[in-house]
């Protein structure tokens, strides 16, 4: 018994190396192809912290939400879907501190979909007084539909590239042999940098600031594919 387990082990390994190695004796070309695109963010994440300092006090954190609620609603937002509160136990802990020389603080997140709107945003909560605002990161909402498209580009791509090698040599390209993705983390963001700045112009004639038509940094992705195609 203890024989036969051995012959079993031994054509396994056998069998493995002769596949391995009628592999890499198999004529191919191998082939690497790049493709990559821009898209405008379309989810845009601002923090937006509410305190009763910038009012001095003197306008209390939950009044502020109220009408901070009121104004995004006007500007078309869905606050149910779009507005989260941050550090929830943080937040409660100051809501029950009541006394005179406590000023209580809750922080937001806002998402937009884009600069535009941010910047309408900006300036409701800057008639408010709610002058802590910053844009944390930016996302494409369908990257990993995008990420998918991509790769398939980038398959045609390579062999396209295979074929353009091979036909000079009185070759054929035929079928892949092997295919890696080489794009690991393809996306390339601006977290950690700054986000565009959202300008804003005072109006003359009605007397209100309006946001600038700009639009936040692009992301980049990409997708890198190596393939080896059999030579026939």
């Amino acid at each position: 018994m203890k024989k036969l387990l051995i012959l079993i082990l031994f054509a396994l390994i056998t069998n493995t190396f002769a596949q391995t190695k009628n592999f890499i004796d198999q004529p191919y070309i191998e082939t690497v192809a790049k493709v990559d695109t821009l898209v405008t963010p379309d989810k845009i994440f601002m923090n937006i912290l509410i305190t009763e300092q910038d009012t001095k006090g003197k306008i209390s954190v939950e009044e502020l939400e109220s009408h901070m609620e009121r104004r995004l609603k006007a500007l078309g937002i869905n606050t149910k879907e779009k507005l989260t509160l941050n550090d929830l136990a943080s937040n409660f802990k100051k809501y029950f501190l009541r006394r005179q020389d406590i000023l209580k603080s809750k922080s937001y997140t806002l998402i937009v979909e884009d600069a535009i709107t941010a910047g309408k945003v900006l300036i409701e909560l800057e008639k408010l007084k709610i002058s802590n605002v910053s844009v944390d990161k930016t996302e494409y909402a369908e990257i990993e539909k995008l990420k998918l498209t991509l790769k398939s580009r980038a398959v045609l791509k390579a062999k396209k590239q295979a074929q353009f090698m091979s036909e000079p040599l009185g070759q054929k390209v035929g079928s892949p042999i092997f295919i890696s993705d080489l794009s690991g983390n393809s996306i390339y963001r601006s977290y950690d940098a700054r986000p565009a700045q959202i300008n804003m112009k005072l109006d003359a004639a009605a007397k209100e600031y309006k946001p600038a038509d700009i639009s936040f940094e692009k992301i980049k992705v990409e997708s890198i594919i190596s393939i080896k195609f059999k030579i026939e």
